[in-house]
């Protein structure tokens, strides 16, 4: 985390003020209105990704985490789309939610889950 911390510094990129800003979730961005939403998890013994304090309970689970990408052209670990979108449930959804569940939905060919049919 330090690394890409630092080299999006290095790009012109600050931390975001927010309301939920915690060291394992926070947001940087640039003034071109860019910006990484950072939710940090450690692996534990089992593959789950804990997210926060240990003491907090919160984890990813392992099959979320059995995701791959590429960044340019390189490889990369992930959460597997059609975890994103189940992690993009059970709360009130907004815009910003929906343009994130819909180009993840599309692209995947994943099922629009229904707190977001308002938006079609």
């Amino acid at each position: 985390m330090p690394a890409v911390v630092a080299a999006l510094r290095g790009r012109g990129y600050a931390p975001v003020p927010r309301d939920d800003t915690r060291a394992w979730n926070f947001v940087l961005g640039d003034d071109a209105g860019h910006q990484v939403d950072f939710h940090v998890i450690a692996l534990d013994e089992h593959g789950r990704g804990v997210y926060g304090p240990p003491e907090n309970g919160e984890c990813y689970p392992a099959e979320a985490l059995a995701g791959t990408g590429t960044v340019h052209g390189r490889t990369v670990a992930c959460i597997a789309p059609e975890w994103l979108v189940r992690f993009h449930t059970g709360y009130d959804v907004d815009t910003t939610d929906w343009a994130d569940v819909s180009a993840l939905c599309e692209r995947f060919g994943i099922p629009v889950p229904h707190e977001y049919l308002r938006f079609r």
